[in-house]
């Protein structure tokens, strides 16, 4: 998982995306997802033989100069969703309403999937078309071909489906500015954080297979009232919605007061 550090001032001012295991005492500021500590968990510590446990980073609780996120820094915010709706509006503005976007990613060595999964979409989705306007499907680079091929040969045809063929422009920005809602696989982090980010309902499909801190980052965003399971059973016409998650402008506030503390500051 990704990390961002700010190495000491007496030696640079550096910020940086990396993976720092130990010793995080030498960084000033530490920021890092809160489920990258869930090896020192209970649960963990259970599931990790002894033998093993001085070799599972972290090794110590998180000090006083880390930072801790739900889920993955992104640069989704309200002004970039603004600048997308604008963007996608010639193509989005006119389909109908309400607007599901499913994004697709790739099994991990977390979140074990194959055809399987995408046969339970395809079910959940085939329950739901009544209630939605306009179906967007999107893959991933880690979508792996049966899974992409199955999923376009059941929907591909359908007259309320789009399936994005994977050439540019990437509707990305699009999606997560004109939807009304999402349906998301659980292997992919980063997409549940940008689409948290909307305070849009967000549906997540395959968190029961998810393990080791997958399945605490899943735990904490159902807890939040972030997401929800996405059983087939939904009406898309009846919306929900949350406080948007706001991670990286959280991150954000913390490097600029800890750098304000030291005299210096950010030019905009």
């Amino acid at each position: 998982m990704d990390y961002i550090f700010i190495q000491r001032v007496s030696y640079n001012n550096l910020a940086s995306i990396q993976h720092p295991r130990t010793r995080l005492d030498r960084f000033d500021m530490v920021i890092t997802p809160r489920h990258d500590y869930y090896p020192l968990s209970p649960q963990a510590q259970e599931q990790i033989p002894r033998f093993l446990r001085p070799w599972i980073t972290p090794r110590e609780p998180p000090g006083r100069n880390v930072v801790l996120t739900v889920g993955a820094l992104h640069g989704i915010d309200a002004a970039a969703l603004r600048t997308a709706a604008t963007t996608w509006h010639d193509e989005f503005a006119a389909l109908s309403r309400p607007l599901l976007v499913v994004n697709v990613g790739g099994p991990t060595s977390h979140c074990r999937y194959g055809v399987d999964l995408a046969k339970q979409l395809i079910a959940y989705l085939q329950n739901i078309l009544l209630s939605c306007g306009t179906v967007r499907i999107s893959f991933s680079r880690r979508t792996p071909d049966k899974v992409s091929k199955i999923i376009m040969k059941e929907l591909g045809d359908h007259p309320k489906v789009f399936i994005w063929d994977g050439e540019e422009p990437n509707p990305h920005l699009g999606h997560l500015a004109w939807a009304d809602a999402f349906v998301i696989t659980a292997d992919s982090i980063s997409m549940l954080s940008e689409a948290c980010s909307t305070g849009k309902p967000v549906y997540v499909i395959g968190s029961e297979r998810c393990k080791w801190k997958f399945a605490d980052f899943h735990n904490t965003v159902k807890e939040r009232g972030l997401v929800r399971p996405f059983t087939g059973s939904e009406d898309l016409s009846e919306s929900w919605s949350y406080p948007p998650l706001n991670d990286t402008a959280d991150a954000a506030c913390k490097i600029h007061q800890a750098l304000a503390e030291r005299g210096w500051t950010l030019r905009a």
